[in-house]
């Protein structure tokens, strides 16, 4: 049986599986998105679909942006944090 690839929430640190968290990547031009498929290339860091997680860490975007390498902006984090929230509350129904 082959095994599930696992990561961990860069907020709570809890360990899942891949698919099971939300992926937030930091493409070659520097801008920031959401990876719903988990396969754009780039630098990326996972957050759990917990709507807790999502808000605590895109509040201060401190643990996201050391995992991605770069500096976050708020109006990023807004715009990731509306983006992921819908894409949680989807994967719920």
């Amino acid at each position: 049986m082959k095994k599930k690839p696992q990561r961990s929430c860069v907020c709570c640190r809890t360990t899942r599986d891949k698919g099971d968290l939300l992926r937030v990547v930091s493409l070659a031009d520097g801008s920031i998105v959401y990876d719903p498929t988990g396969k754009i290339p780039g630098r990326g860091s996972y957050l759990c679909r917990n709507e807790e997680c999502i808000k605590t860490e895109l509040k201060k975007a401190g643990r996201l942006s050391k995992g991605l390498r770069r500096a976050i902006s708020d109006e990023e984090a807004k715009a990731l944090a509306q983006e992921m929230l819908a894409a949680a509350a989807k994967a719920e129904q």
